[in-house]
């Protein structure tokens, strides 16, 4: 004989009415499935850019004047662009008082077919000997330093630019390179880059295959002295060096993070309205069901079931219609977001992933929301059933 449970028969009563049960459970998932969904994309974009950050090493980036803008998009997103600025600008950097450590990028723009063998990517040239940005990836990933002629490539840029060999010869800029292989995910833009050494540059700029000049880098990367105020280094070198433009690292995506505050903000007042409408049709859907079993319940109390039965039955019942709905809605929205994200430009560009822990939270949020939803919508009808008298209520049926 089955085991009689509480919740055997709070499923047995949904199935009784299996078309109302679907409608509540089907508006719980479609409501749950969208915040999960609104708050995957947002907190995949806001991470993303928070880890980039974090993990960029410098505390401001000296950039030639107006190429702010092109600083970030290299460093966050998958776009590729080129900027210079003359290479003697970093020893007038090196002398700003509290700057503690100084290190540049020059960044190049492939083009398949004309100067390279690869599709359109991004190529960063770096020294060596002053470098804290790349360094403590390439120490990792290869634990020694890259020779002339050898390339490492991006954690993004090894399926990007279709290699498909870890170790394979290619020519970029006229001149051969060996990719000895790809480096660990760093979450920022230049997971999609190709590194090589700086020493390669004097024969790139030789093959004249390049927009690049001799003397020129793109990017300063600076780490400010232990005490002193980044903010003020950083006007410190824009007072004395009117070439160019700082961006701390506290900055880096401050555009693309107000942008999603004012995105948030919508969301947050749709999700808001459509849990209200959902209240109501769960208030709506259980005042019926509690008219309904009037006489039920009347019997139920009339052969010795207490009060206390009858609402733990009801709130059984309207746990698991709301755990039902929002399980199906947080498969839906992970879905959803999996297969959608891949069309929003945003997310393409900044490589937005979420990571499990934050998939997991979003996941709880959107299950609790999903089931108080159930919980206020039957609050009132419950309310009602308890002051219900058995015997008016089998006379009243």
């Amino acid at each position: 004989m089955k085991e009689f449970s509480l919740l055997t028969l709070a499923i047995k009563n949904l199935k009784r009415k299996s078309f109302r049960t679907g409608i509540l459970v089907f508006s719980i998932a479609l409501l749950v499935s969208i915040l999960v969904f609104g708050l995957s994309f947002i907190t995949s974009v806001s991470s993303s850019i928070k880890r980039a950050s974090g993990r960029l090493g410098a505390d401001l980036l000296v950039v030639p004047v107006g190429a702010r803008g092109f600083a970030e998009e290299v460093l966050l997103e998958t776009t590729v662009k080129s900027f210079y600025m003359d290479k003697s600008i970093v020893e007038r950097v090196k002398k700003i008082e509290g700057i503690e450590a100084v290190t540049y990028q020059t960044y190049l723009t492939t083009i398949f077919g004309v100067c390279c063998d690869v599709p359109e990517a991004k190529v960063v040239a770096f020294n060596q000997d002053t470098d804290f940005i790349v360094r403590p990836w390439l120490e990792k990933t290869l634990g020694r330093r890259l020779e002339k002629g050898e390339a490492i490539v991006g954690y993004e840029s090894f399926l990007n630019i279709g290699l498909g060999l870890m170790e394979i010869d290619t020519t970029l800029f006229g001149t051969m390179f060996k990719i000895i292989g790809s480096l660990e995910k760093s979450g920022t833009g230049l997971d999609n880059a190709i590194f090589l050494s700086e020493e390669n540059i004097e024969e790139i700029i030789r093959q004249g295959k390049s927009v690049l000049k001799p003397e020129q880098v793109s990017v300063i990367f600076t780490k400010v002295k232990r005490g002193y105020d980044p903010y003020k280094v950083g006007r410190d070198i824009e007072g004395e060096i009117i070439e160019v433009d700082v961006v701390a690292r506290s900055d880096i995506g401050k555009d693309i993070l107000r942008t999603l505050k004012d995105i948030n903000q919508i969301f947050s007042i749709t999700i808001v309205l459509a849990s209200m409408l959902s209240v109501f049709l769960a208030w709506a859907i259980f005042s019926a069901i509690v008219n309904e079993r009037l006489r039920e319940i009347g019997i139920m109390r009339a052969i010795g079931a207490k009060e206390s039965h009858i609402v733990r039955l009801f709130f059984t019942e309207v746990f698991t219609l709301g755990a039902i709905g929002s399980l199906v809605g947080i498969g839906l929205g992970i879905y959803l977001f999996i297969s959608l994200s891949k069309g929003f430009t945003l997310l393409k560009n900044i490589s937005a992933k979420i990571t499990i822990a934050e998939q997991t939270g979003i996941s709880l949020v959107a299950f609790t929301v999903g089931t108080m939803i159930c919980v206020l919508g039957a609050l009132l009808p419950i309310y009602r059933l308890k002051k219900i008298e058995p015997f008016i209520a089998i006379k009243e049926v």
